[in-house]
């Protein structure tokens, strides 16, 4: 009767042992596909070569503000991913925090320290949204990711058979994103986000109707949850793979070369993170919530 448990374990690990391989063999293949592709249709990256070209009047260059939200938003971000897999793990809370209300004023909710911090930096990064949108529109940043053209579409695929290949398309962040870049930041700012917002809003104890259903709410709330982690790693890697000093001087120090003073921004936003990652961990989220509550 106990022998049975270790044949069906073994059946549930068998498609994940082969998952890692399968994956290596059919990108292999598709890498393949993609050279031969980009060598035998070189008229269709002549006329698609990867990047849209943006109006005249563009603006050029990051101000200091992006530089700003940018590193908020990945501050901010490191605490909602946090929070958010200690929610998923239906541990036990350490503490529960009620909110003090004045009297005659609703009912006070209670809920674990966890959801009050993962709620709590939740505001904080939609607040810094709705700045860094109202910026991006007042300042004109916004033609740089948002598409205006349907040209944008074969250049997207262009510029992602050329990553594919490994023969990466040529591109100037300073001036302009290329298609493939522009697609996926206007999905991150204007889809991703939103729906994050939107599906939290639902699964927060606030939250006060029954549509839509909450399971769907959180499998979508988590699928985001993952495409944004995805897209900071990949977003990480192609900054310092194509160009470290250079790019990272671009959205860190508001310049176009390749001085090490990027690099160094960005190692002291490193430091911050890391030193927000060990000192706002339960105990100080306890106090902050003090504050304004009633922990216990």
């Amino acid at each position: 009767m106990t022998r049975p448990a270790p044949r069906l374990r073994e059946r549930r690990w068998f498609p994940l042992v082969w998952a890692v391989p399968t994956a290596l063999v059919l990108l292999a293949l598709a890498v393949l596909v993609a050279r031969w592709f980009v060598r035998a249709q070189s008229g269709f990256l002549d006329l698609y070569p990867g990047t849209v070209p943006l109006p005249a009047d563009s603006p050029v260059g990051f101000p200091a503000w992006l530089s700003w939200q940018h590193f908020l938003n990945g501050f901010f971000l490191l605490f909602i991913v946090r929070s958010g897999l200690t929610i998923r793990k239906r541990e036990r809370p350490p503490a529960f925090v009620t909110r003090r209300v004045l009297p005659n004023v609703g009912t006070p909710r209670r809920m674990p320290v966890h959801v009050w911090w993962h709620l709590t930096v939740d505001t904080l990064w939609t607040l810094n949204g709705v700045v860094y949108v109202v910026l991006l529109f007042a300042t004109g940043q916004w033609v740089r990711i948002v598409p205006t053209s349907w040209d944008v579409i074969p250049n997207a695929v262009s510029a992602g058979l050329q990553y594919l290949s490994l023969d990466w398309p040529t591109h100037d962040g300073w001036t302009a994103y290329n298609a493939l870049q522009l697609l996926f930041y206007f999905a991150t700012v204007f889809l991703a986000a939103p729906l994050a917002l939107l599906t939290g809003l639902r699964l927060s104890p606030l939250w006060r109707w029954r549509n839509p259903p909450e399971a769907l709410a959180r499998r979508v709330h988590f699928w985001v949850l993952v495409y944004l982690v995805a897209f900071t790693i990949v977003h990480v890697a192609l900054v310092l793979a194509t160009g470290a000093l250079r790019n990272l001087n671009h959205i860190y120090a508001g310049r176009d070369d390749g001085s090490w003073i990027g690099l160094g921004v960005f190692a002291l936003s490193l430091v911050a993170m890391v030193v927000g990652w060990v000192l706002l961990g339960v105990p100080a989220q306890k106090r902050i919530a003090a504050l304004t509550s009633t922990v216990r």
